[in-house]
């Protein structure tokens, strides 16, 4: 509950409608996209204007207030996650494109706009946005830019960290404060780079300014199917080592295949172990030439058949079985779990072998999506959350997929943060000073540890009774720092 001096403030700040404290209106906010943890905030606010955020921010700033920013809530990790005493601070509002700049390839927009609707301002132009997260169509890019979301084609175009030129926001204090500008480059140190991937802990973003391509002329996706989930992952980088980047490269196990299949119904063999995904984009003669090589390679690695899309239509529809992986599998099992970690290729054949074995250890079935270029892995484990110590099991089997990730050289997340979710696996993936330099940053833009408190970089106690890191002499080098 709101203190009433606050709540009185924020309420002459905005309109009745804007500041919900009901529990009934606040009900709607206590999760994001990770619903196995949830906390109804104290109040939710929906600015629509710079100046009101700014606003909130003194007021919240002033009283220390937690304050967790929100997108559209399609986030997986529990970023969004509210605090109990705090407010959220919804940017549903600020969804609209400012500016469309043909000759630049920039459009400036608002992060309440959703990823999809980028592309679909700038097509006329010739234009498109190249990261395209599976919830492209509900994701928003102020969520993308705070997550550093990746997408199906990011193997060749990067992830959101690329195509951003220049993020303006509020400091806590509701301060201004811009990162990158209109150039390429821009001086000082890259903090443009550090905003993109913070999960809401330095600033709430007001403006992005993304980049733009050509929409490529002519684009084909060859569908190959394997007989051995260990043989798809070794031709992803048999078709990386050949020099080959494809504009996506995607691979989905049987389980995940059949569950797609039934709901887009896209023609998938479901008789296949595992599928790939490989895409080829440009001009007409390149992409002839380079799907050449890569039904070379994919038959050469062993694929029992390989469908290359005749159309447009057919292309966009083997692509649609891709994206609608998630709500597929939602359909078959009453809960799931996706995990979101990342290796080096190589690693492909082991992390599947594993991850089956587990799968029968902990008698939960797992069906693995995932961006297969990039290494970025997105099992999803099924579960019933209403069996006992269903829950705890699905939580421990992630664990040991992400353990495993570290293990082989690879990182706890890929695109979809830290949030509250990966917490226990930073402590194992960062040593202790690491993660106090993390805190240092933190410390720089909100000493007083305000904005979405308690996610992305681990407390040291949290660490301590994880068994990866000591307090040495127990003092905080950051004492400034709240022990959320």
């Amino acid at each position: 509950m709101l203190a009433p001096a606050v709540h009185a403030e924020l309420a002459a700040l905005l309109p009745p409608a804007a500041l919900l404290t009901a529990p009934e209106d606040t009900q709607p906010y206590e999760c994001d996209g990770l619903t196995l943890f949830r906390e109804r905030p104290a109040a939710v606010v929906l600015p629509d204007s710079e100046a009101q955020v700014a606003a909130i921010l003194r007021v919240c700033h002033a009283a220390r207030v937690p304050i967790v920013a929100r997108g559209a809530g399609t986030s997986l990790s529990g970023g969004a996650l509210p605090d109990k005493a705090g407010i959220v601070l919804s940017m549903a509002k600020f969804k609209k494109i400012l500016g469309i700049d043909v000759l630049a390839r920039t459009a400036v927009v608002q992060p309440g706009v959703r990823n999809l609707a980028i592309s679909e301002a700038a097509a006329p132009h010739g234009l498109y946005y190249a990261p395209d997260p599976s919830s492209q169509i509900a994701c928003s890019i102020g969520g993308n830019v705070a997550e550093n979301a990746g997408g199906v084609h990011c193997l060749k175009y990067g992830l959101t960290v690329h195509n951003v030129q220049r993020v303006r926001g509020l400091l806590v204090t509701g301060d201004v404060v811009e990162f990158g500008g209109a150039s390429l480059d821009s001086a000082g140190y890259d903090l443009l780079a550090l905003i993109n991937g913070s999960e809401g802990l330095l600033a709430v973003m007001t403006e992005i300014t993304v980049k733009l391509l050509p929409k490529p002329q002519h684009a084909q996706v060859a569908l190959a199917a394997f007989d051995d989930v260990e043989k798809a992952g070794a031709a992803v980088g048999a078709i990386i080592g050949a020099g080959i980047i494809p504009a996506g490269l995607e691979m989905m196990d049987q389980p995940a295949t059949r569950a797609v299949e039934e709901f887009v119904h896209a023609s998938y063999p479901l008789d296949a172990a595992a599928v790939l995904l490989v895409e080829s984009d440009g001009t007409p003669e390149e992409v002839e030439s380079e799907m050449g090589e890569i039904r070379r390679v994919l038959a050469a690695e062993g694929a029992s058949s390989i469908r290359v899309s005749r159309d447009e239509r057919e292309r966009l529809l083997l692509w649609s079985g891709r994206k609608a992986a998630f709500p597929a599998v939602g359909r078959i099992s009453p809960d799931y779990y996706c995990i979101d970690g990342t290796i080096p290729r190589a690693a492909l054949p082991l992390v599947l072998r594993k991850t089956a074995e587990w799968s029968k250890e902990f008698g939960l079935p797992c069906a693995n999506v995932f961006h297969a270029g990039d290494g970025n892995l997105h099992p999803l484990i099924l579960f019933d959350a209403n069996e006992p110590g269903a829950i705890d099991k699905t939580i421990a089997f992630g664990d040991r997929i992400l353990a495993l990730c570290i293990e082989v050289g690879g990182t706890v997340t890929g695109e979809h943060g830290v949030g509250v979710e990966k917490l226990s696996a930073m402590c194992a993936q960062f040593a202790p000073d690491e993660l106090e330099r993390f805190r240092g940053i933190k410390a720089a833009f909100d000493p007083a540890g305000l904005l979405n408190p308690g996610k992305a970089v681990p407390t040291l106690a949290r660490c301590a009774e994880f068994g990866r890191m000591h307090v040495h002499r127990g003092a905080l080098r950051h004492p400034e720092l709240p022990r959320f």
